[in-house]
């Protein structure tokens, strides 16, 4: 039965305690990991969230009641115990940091007994995820995911000191907005006082912290919370936590530098790690030329090799016909791997054509009968063509080359994607080898085929690069942004802009989007309305929180560093959300469900 601290008073966590308290009358409390009976003798190892300590229970020091509770101990029951520190009277166990001391308990108390868990709670543990998310409560008990969520909230604590000190005003922006939907979906809420209206939840902070700009604030930071209503992967959630900045009077190398020295800050003060500046800076186009992605992981090499001028006059007409429709073909050279089993090679294939190519060529480089190239294609080419091929993609015997020929976006996309798993397959990259890029001059605009518009990259608010201004009427998609992303091992950890701070030029960006004038004005009219009475060029930087944590921690998904996340549906599984709602609450909001499928019900 539960019994109240009854006037015992915590006085130290289970790892604050060390040699230096040996002596010393102490009261823990925590949960029972394990507990082990040696007759008149039981010890007990003690778990909160610094760690673990191990308690003595003697049959001598205790009184038959509490002994009795001792022996009925069981682990996750919480308890509360007072006694002497002492030096370990056994083995002195190396893995703890408490290792060589324990508590030789006197009073015993039992905050609260528990059945046994779904699954244990330890380290590492091999659960399937849906069973950890179901008993997320239970799962937080773990050491690694506390030592995860710790890690974060230090990271949140040393940046909002590190933007203080710096000048930045943390400022909360409104969680329920209007809706502008230029991007990714909304999460819309129902007003009950303006009836058949909705607010939305705020996909960021961006338009607030412009105005904050426009009313003088100079440098504004905020951990937000932000929603987007898209499709889940590992390092994606329905709601998810920005570390948001923007600043007055600067050009993109005042943001850069400041971040630069944010990133520095946190890794030593968190891991130890210095982060060498400046940064190293890539061009977009480069990026894409090089590693087939905008958010390059530069931890190993296999660049991409663009073969079209070698082929362009060759016998294969995938290649040919690839560069006929404006494509190029490009390679990768996997080093060393001619030899791979021909069954992982068409895997390969399968994962290209997944990614929406139409095959993937490839040449084992002297792996062949009397030392001739081995290829998929080899019957479309002269001896002449393969030789110089290869030797294009710098090929020695022994190597595989990848190639893909189609339009670059699914060239890249396809090399770009075939390399990480490389890398990945071949154990080329460390999670604890820490290389930051930013990538630079990003396309202002992109042409979506879906809409058939030109839309914004970034978001409309990214201002052009004063050269390209020219081009914005004859050639958007020429026109370069001053936009930057921050990378880290591949993943974009924050991106940002220098912000359009006229108002004719936010104009003429709405109208190259397929806005008309009232369409703008509709949408965003309160910010071009605060253009009119005095902006300073202002730019910003959000970083995301989650995201950050993850590759801090080492871990694989941001599930792991979010107290309580959201499965891959965008559902919870610990409290059942999304659920349905009363009658009576639809009625106040005005609202009739009308559920679109194969059966269509009302409520």
């Amino acid at each position: 039965m539960a019994e109240s601290m009854q006037g015992m008073h915590r006085t130290h966590r289970c790892t604050e305690l060390s040699n230096a308290n040996i002596g010393e009358y102490v009261t823990v409390m925590g949960w029972v990991q394990k507990r082990r009976n040696l007759g008149g003798m039981i010890f007990v190892d003690l778990r909160d969230r610094t760690g673990l300590l191990q308690l003595i229970f003697d049959q001598n020091d205790l009184s038959e009641e509490d002994f009795s509770k001792a022996y009925g101990l069981r682990s996750e029951f919480v308890i509360a115990a007072s006694g002497k520190v002492e030096k370990r009277s056994g083995a002195v166990n190396e893995n703890l940091k408490t290792g060589d001391i324990e508590i030789r308990v006197d009073v015993l108390r039992v905050l609260s007994e528990a059945e046994t868990p779904p699954f244990p709670i330890e380290e590492g543990i091999n659960t399937r995820e849906e069973l950890r998310l179901q008993y997320r409560y239970l799962d937080l008990r773990r050491p690694d995911l506390q030592r995860n969520l710790m890690l974060r909230s230090r990271v949140a604590t040393l940046s909002r000191n590190f933007m203080a000190n710096e000048g930045f005003l943390e400022i909360e922006t409104p969680m329920l907005t209007k809706s502008t939907p230029e991007g990714a979906r909304d999460y819309l809420v129902p007003s009950r006082l303006h009836p058949g209206t909705f607010y939305a939840l705020p996909q960021s902070p961006q338009l607030f912290k412009q105005l904050l700009m426009c009313a003088g604030y100079d440098r504004y930071f905020q951990i937000a919370r932000c929603f987007r209503d898209e499709d889940l992967r590992a390092d994606r959630q329905p709601d998810f936590t920005q570390m948001d900045m923007e600043l007055s009077f600067v050009t993109e190398e005042d943001v850069m530098s400041i971040n630069e020295r944010l990133l520095q800050h946190l890794f030593k003060e968190v891991l130890n790690v210095d982060v060498q500046l400046p940064i190293r800076r890539m061009p977009y186009r480069e990026a894409m030329d090089r590693y087939g992605s905008d958010k390059p992981d530069v931890r190993f090499g296999m660049e991409l090799h663009n073969v079209s001028e070698v082929v362009k006059d060759c016998g294969f007409g995938v290649f040919t016909g690839a560069l006929a429709n404006g494509g190029s073909v490009r390679g990768i050279n996997v080093k060393g791997q001619g030899g791979m089993a021909r069954k992982k090679i068409d895997a390969l294939v399968d994962m290209a054509k997944g990614m929406g190519a139409k095959g993937l060529a490839y040449v084992c480089v002297g792996m062949g009968e009397g030392g001739a190239h081995k290829s998929s294609f080899a019957k479309f080419m002269k001896p002449e063509e393969m030789d110089a091929l290869v030797s294009a993609m710098e090929g020695e015997h022994g190597d595989l080359l990848l190639f893909a020929a189609d339009k670059d976006s699914i060239v890249f996309n396809v090399l770009g994607s075939l390399r990480l798993e490389m890398a990945k397959q071949l154990d080329l990259v460390r999670k604890d080898d820490f290389q930051f890029l930013w990538v630079t001059e990003f396309p202002l605009l992109e042409y979506s085929e879906e809409q058939g518009r030109f839309v914004a990259m970034h978001h409309p608010f990214t201002m052009p690069m004063e050269e390209d201004l020219q081009y914005l009427d004859s050639d958007p998609g020429r026109v370069r942004a001053k936009a930057y992303d921050i990378v880290l091992n591949g993943n974009e950890i924050g991106g940002g802009s220098i912000r359009i701070h006229q108002e004719h030029i936010q104009e003429k960006m709405f109208e190259v989007l397929g806005f008309t004038k009232e369409q703008a004005h509709e949408r965003f009219g309160f910010l071009l309305d605060a253009f009119k009475y005095g902006v300073p060029p202002h730019g910003g930087l959000a970083y995301g929180l989650d995201r950050l944590a993850m590759l801090m921690a080492g871990a694989d998904s941001i599930r792991e560093v979010i107290a309580f996340p959201k499965a891959k549906d965008a559902s919870c599984l610990m409290t059942q959300a999304p659920d349905a709602v009363d009658q009576k609450q639809l009625d106040e909001l005005s609202l009739a469900i009308h559920i679109v499928g194969d059966e269509k019900k009302e409520q």
